[in-house]
């Protein structure tokens, strides 16, 4: 095919089929696309007549690629995410008079600790914009990556698609929460005698904290397990409980919830809570601003690692 030949393509089919092998389902393209699902019928047609191909099979109530709608796939992802960005690149953005939406992942503990003094500031300058936020874990926001259903995640990452970028914000230190009034931090004896929660998406009840303890010929007990730190208070609260989280959210905890937050009482992995981007908005205006708005939050929040930061 040469440049004439592509008068021939329609982008918006071309939209359809990216949107078709993610999601293997016409109604759900629809959906995502806020297509009726005769439109999105049509458009298959004729994506099946353009590249002289079924592309997709029918197995029950997937829509299964054939090896060719795959091929195209490989190639065609790249091309779309250079078209986006160079009409991104040609966009301009005031923050003040935008009502971009932004759809960005957040892991569960920086949603309970940064969000609400985050949005506070972003108010005061994008008065109009909207934050969508998806609940995006280690585990979770590669795949959202991948899907298009954000342009942004922060979270510890480990594994992220090949086209995407990452940028460290803070370290992620460990912290012990606990109620009542304690006139000291609990020794390593007490952390281990004393009942643990743990917060945990997946369901876990072990982690690194039980692999240090084993290091040590120690171990803790383990009674809860939940799957988000919000419900922590009311756990802890007038209980003999413990349960460590990162330092940003027991500093929230003890400002807001009136807990005891001490230095864990071992050493544990610090990892990286990271932000992760899709490669196709990299330059887009729009989400650069939003970047920039996180990292300098994140940098005044490692600045000044007191419960003020992150109330």
């Amino acid at each position: 095919m040469n440049r004439n030949d592509l008068r021939r393509a329609d982008i918006n089919l071309l939209v359809v089929f990216e949107t078709l092998m993610r999601e293997r389902n016409l109604t759900r393209v629809g959906e995502k696309l806020f297509l009726g699902q005769p439109t999105i019928s049509a458009a298959l047609g004729r994506l099946r007549s353009l590249f002289n191909d079924p592309l997709f099979i029918r197995v029950g109530r997937a829509m299964e690629p054939t090896a060719r709608a795959e091929e195209i796939h490989a190639r065609l992802t790249p091309a779309l995410d250079a078209i986006a960005a160079a009409l991104a690149s040609s966009q301009t953005f005031d923050p003040q008079t935008s009502d971009t939406a932004f759809r960005i992942g957040l892991s569960d503990d920086v949603e309970y600790a940064m969000l609400p003094r985050f949005m506070q500031r972003l108010r005061d300058e994008a008065p109009n914009i909207t934050l969508v936020v998806r609940r995006a874990d280690q585990w979770q926001l590669p795949q959202l990556l991948v899907a298009g259903e954000i342009s942004l995640g922060i979270s510890h990452t480990e594994d992220l698609p090949a086209n995407s970028r990452r940028m460290n914000l803070r370290p992620i230190r460990p912290m012990l929460l606990h109620a009542g009034a304690a006139a000291e931090p609990l020794d390593l004896d007490a952390f281990c005698q004393r009942p643990h929660v743990v917060v945990s998406s997946m369901g876990n009840v072990t982690d690194e904290t039980d692999r240090a303890l084993n290091r040590l010929g120690r171990q803790r007990k383990v009674v809860l397990a939940v799957p988000q730190f919000s419900c922590l208070p009311t756990l802890l609260a007038n209980s003999d409980l413990v349960a460590l989280v990162p330092d940003y959210v027991a500093l929230a905890m003890a400002q807001r919830e009136g807990l005891n937050a001490d230095r864990a009482p071992l050493d544990l992995p610090v990892p990286d809570l990271s932000m992760a981007w899709h490669g196709a908005s990299h330059n887009d205006p729009r989400e650069r601003w939003l970047r920039s708005r996180f990292s300098a939050y994140f940098r005044q929040w490692q600045e000044r690692p007191d419960s003020r930061a992150v109330a």
